[in-house]
């Protein structure tokens, strides 16, 4: 998402250059006219590319796994094995993550409206911005797809620098924050273990 939001950037660098359509007039004459084109506007641009890229990873592409059975985690590191079934949550619903895609889509709308409301564009001007923004999010999701059918980024997650970097791909299918969570209560489970190990020896 971070690689398609520059790629946004750019298109919209290049179309400001391409149509090289003002700002508003107001704006112009407070701002010296330095304030650049206004054609598309960057920030509708920007806040739908991200609100639709969102609700596609959220409704197309993440595939959360259920909760089901005991949930263990194992650090042979540390040599302990510890039940955390009593962390574990139930994923996001469709319905949520529905609700969640329609919240990010209203914030993007906030932001094209205060672009008009402050004056820093026309309609047009926010209205193309946010058809690039729309339009950017869907053909990186397409892009991102074709790029995964293709076996390409199993391919590219191999590659010596990308494992040096810890690069991985579970975000499809885990939630971040649990498996995060279940690491941390894991860990603090083993530390509280082994301070009371130490305290009946002593």
């Amino acid at each position: 998402m971070f690689a398609g939001q520059l790629a946004c950037e750019a298109v919209n660098f290049i179309l400001k250059r391409l149509i090289k359509e003002e700002r508003p007039r107001h704006i112009l004459t407070a701002h010296g006219g330095t304030k650049g084109y206004g054609m598309p506007s960057s920030h509708a641009q920007f806040a739908f590319f991200w609100a639709v890229s969102v609700g596609l990873f959220l409704l197309v592409r993440h595939q959360p796994r259920q909760k089901g059975g005991k949930k263990r985690v194992a650090e042979a590191r540390k040599g302990f094995v510890a039940d955390i079934e009593r962390y574990a949550h139930e994923p996001w619903s469709l319905a949520e993550r529905a609700l969640v895609s329609v919240a990010a889509l209203v914030l993007a709308g906030g932001v094209a409206w205060s672009r008009i409301y402050l004056g820093y564009h026309t309609e047009k001007q926010v209205l193309v911005g946010c058809v690039a923004g729309v339009v950017s999010a869907v053909g990186w999701f397409a892009i991102t797809s074709i790029v995964r059918e293709l076996g390409l980024l199993a391919w590219a997650l191999e590659l010596s620098v990308v494992r040096w970097f810890r690069l991985r791909d579970l975000v499809v299918e885990e939630d971040l924050c649990q498996a995060g969570w279940e690491k941390w209560e894991a860990r603090r489970e083993a530390r509280s273990s082994s301070a009371a190990k130490l305290k009946k020896t002593s």
